[in-house]
Formats: structure tokens, C-alpha cells, sequence
């Protein structure tokens, strides 16, 4: 028996289909209920030419492309965080396929925090309300006939969700492949001893869990790896594997995040994706600018 408090049912195991943007090490999903055509959507990708200022769709045209060829019904489009590394095409995929796009309650969180570095004004809404369901810890909503839950697992951002469909669970940033360890906690709102606690919460989902990583980035040369399990985290991932403690993780990832770059497209990311995947609104001329706040991040 498993030590989590959420209602979990080993016995659905969702088909699960994987899409990699190697220009952001992202992985993207489709979920399908295994009972019905029914799908949701989870982490998709908007791409850019930040140099160029130019947004394209490739990404998620093929998301698209094999929702149709397969002829599923998009009931729900997941965003486990407001990623800091690439732009969401949520509401792109939305327009063409509908579902109601979620994420987690703190997005409030994040847009209060970013409105106020990027200087948006009172018009900027940070209620939330660019998404269809703000999701608090615990709370389940359905795809077809399969009842899916979120936790509240924050540390990498104050928002981040891990949502658990059936036998599957989309870990968002909180954990990466074994080899790769855990995601840095020193954002805005971020907390290593915050993540430290929440990797504890996915942990105790049953060992036989499938985890699904949104990034990967071939440590060591290997090649590019999404899905492991609570178990092969629980003994091997090389940041809390093995019975690291919560002291030795916060010292281990403190002076890591503290030599780390800042993401390349997190200037865009942020603006874009506290909208819940939309751009900024255009000017009195018709443009659309992304803000560039200078000794502030």
C-alpha cells in the first residue's frame, strides 16, 4: 500500500504519447483515456525565434496532427507550471481542438510576483482568470472515464503541480530523469527545502508509478529519456536517491543553483505564459512587444 493521501488507481494506465523540442529539452504529452477517445494535452510548446521576434507552431502542429489523425477529443490542456524555459502553445492548440486549459491556484502567485518585475499595470488580471481551473492540492477532475488528481508540489516555482492520471504521473519540473536529479529552486517564490518536501510527496505514490519528466538532457551523453518510475527515483535519482536527507539536498542545491545561467527564453516565458500561453496586448499601433527588465531578475 502507498503512504499518499490522494486517491490513486493503479489498475488505469493511460496511453501515453511523447513529443521532444530539442531546441528547450521539453517533453510535451498526450494522455488518452484508455476506455474512450477522450485526451488531455500536458506541457505543450510555442516556438520562437527570440532573435528574430518571430513565433511559429511546428511543435504544436504535430500535437495536433496526431490528434486528429487518431481521433481524439482534447478535454483538458495541463500546464504543470509557468515554465521559465519555454512558451506555452496552450491556447493555440485550444483554438483548434478546444479543451479547458489548468493549471495550479498559485498562478496567482507567480503573476503578482512577475507583473510587478515586468511592470504590466492594473490591467494586467492576476486573478487567474486566463485559465478555465486553477487547481489547489488534491483536487480531481476527469478525462473520459479517468479520474485524475493534482498535488501541490512547489520549490521549483510557488505553482507547480504534478498531475497523476491513472498509472501516470507528469512531474513538471520537480524532478528530473535519475541521472539528472531535480530542477533549480532559485527562482522568484522558489525554495529548496520546499522542493525537498514535495519530491517527498511524488515518492510516496507506489513504486510502480510511471513518472513522466518535462525536460531532459542527456547527462553524459546518453540519450534523451522522459518516463522512469517512483521506485527508480526512490533509489537512484543522484540529488535525493538512496535517503538523502532534507539538509543535505537544500546544501547540495543551493551552491548548485547559485552557479546555474539564467534560462535563455525565461524573459518571454514569463510574460507569455503568466497570460496562460498569450502574448502581451498589441499597442495603440498594432504591435505586440515582449518588456525586457533590466537588474531585476
Amino acid at each position: 500500500m502507498s503512504a499518499t493521501p490522494y486517491p490513486v488507481d493503479m489498475t488505469v494506465k493511460p496511453e501515453v504519447t511523447a513529443f521532444f523540442d530539442p531546441p528547450t529539452n521539453t517533453i510535451s504529452y498526450v494522455v488518452k483515456d484508455p476506455a474512450s477517445s477522450a485526451c488531455a494535452i500536458v506541457d505543450s510548446v510555442m516556438d520562437i525565434d527570440y532573435a528574430a521576434g518571430r513565433i511559429t507552431y511546428d511543435s504544436a502542429d504535430r500535437i495536433i496532427a496526431f490528434v486528429r489523425e487518431h481521433g481524439l477529443t482534447v478535454e483538458w490542456l495541463i500546464e504543470t507550471h509557468v515554465h521559465a524555459d519555454h512558451l506555452s502553445a496552450a491556447p493555440y492548440i485550444q483554438g483548434k481542438l478546444g479543451g479547458k486549459l489548468g493549471i495550479g491556484d498559485k498562478i496567482t502567485v507567480v503573476q503578482d510576483t512577475f507583473g510587478k518585475i515586468f511592470n504590466e499595470g492594473t490591467e494586467f488580471q492576476r486573478d487567474g482568470s486566463q485559465f478555465d481551473r486553477l487547481f489547489s492540492d488534491g483536487d480531481t477532475y476527469t478525462v473520459g472515464g479517468m479520474t485524475c488528481f493534482a498535488i501541490y508540489t512547489p520549490g521549483h516555482t510557488p505553482a507547480c503541480m504534478t498531475h497523476v492520471m491513472g498509472n501516470a504521473a507528469f512531474v513538471g519540473d520537480t524532478l528530473f530523469m535519475p541521472d539528472g536529479g531535480s530542477a533549480r529552486a532559485d527562482f522568484p517564490g522558489g525554495d529548496a527545502g520546499t522542493l525537498y518536501d514535495s519530491i517527498q510527496k511524488v515518492l510516496a505514490l507506489p513504486d510502480d508509478m510511471r513518472l513522466f519528466m518535462c525536460h531532459d538532457y542527456g547527462p553524459n551523453g546518453r540519450d534523451i529519456q522522459w518516463e522512469t518510475s517512483v521506485g527508480e527515483e526512490k533509489a537512484h535519482n543522484i540529488h535525493v536517491g538512496g535517503g538523502k536527507t532534507r539538509d543535505e539536498f537544500i546544501k547540495f542545491r543551493t551552491e548548485r543553483d547559485a552557479t546555474l545561467d539564467m534560462p535563455k527564453l525565461i524573459i518571454p516565458s514569463i510574460q507569455v505564459n503568466m497570460r496562460g500561453g498569450k502574448m502581451p496586448p498589441k499597442d495603440d499601433s498594432g504591435k505586440t512587444y515582449l518588456k525586457v527588465p533590466v537588474n531585476t531578475l
